[in-house]
């Protein structure tokens, strides 16, 4: 049974005041749609904040690492221009040069009689290397060549 109500009270009282003691079913509604907005409106900052990662993972790019620390510096900073150069690196398609140059190296290694992925940098050693004296004018000795074998000797391959 309700309590009486206060005979300064209007007669007619809205549904949303409930009387003392019981649950405030509105102040329960309330809270739920403010916790789902914040919810959501959190879910949408992230994505939209990752969206440049999203981009150039999806389609592979080379810059992937760059734009994706550019989005965290965006939003851990709070400066925008992080997360619009993060935007634009991802919308930019760079050339691919390393399969081109793969694809250069693998040409001279065929030329040169090698097998592709055979010689490294650590193997290559000039075969001439020219010496300047250091002397200057008309009894200046002529450049001596000084050779230097192969870090590894190859047996020569016929293709």
């Amino acid at each position: 049974m309700a309590a009486p109500l206060n005979p300064a009270a209007s007669h007619y009282l809205p549904s949303f005041i409930t009387p003392p003691g019981e649950t405030d079913v509105l102040m329960i509604i309330t809270a739920v749609i403010l916790a789902v907005s914040i919810l959501m409106f959190g879910i949408l900052f992230f994505r939209l904040h990752s969206l440049p990662e999203r981009m150039a993972h999806g389609a592979g790019k080379l810059q992937l690492e760059i734009v994706a620390v550019l989005c965290l510096l965006g939003l851990l900073t709070h400066i925008h221009a992080f997360w619009v150069a993060a935007l634009l690196l991802a919308l930019i398609e760079f050339p691919d040069f390393p399969g081109w140059l793969g694809r250069i190296t693998g040409a001279v290694e065929r030329i040169a009689g090698l097998k592709p992925g055979e010689s490294t940098a650590a193997e290559v050693t000039p075969l001439k290397t020219i010496v300047d004296t250091g002397q200057t004018g008309p009894a200046a000795a002529p450049l001596q060549e000084t050779r230097s074998r192969p870090a590894k000797q190859r047996e020569p391959t016929h293709a």
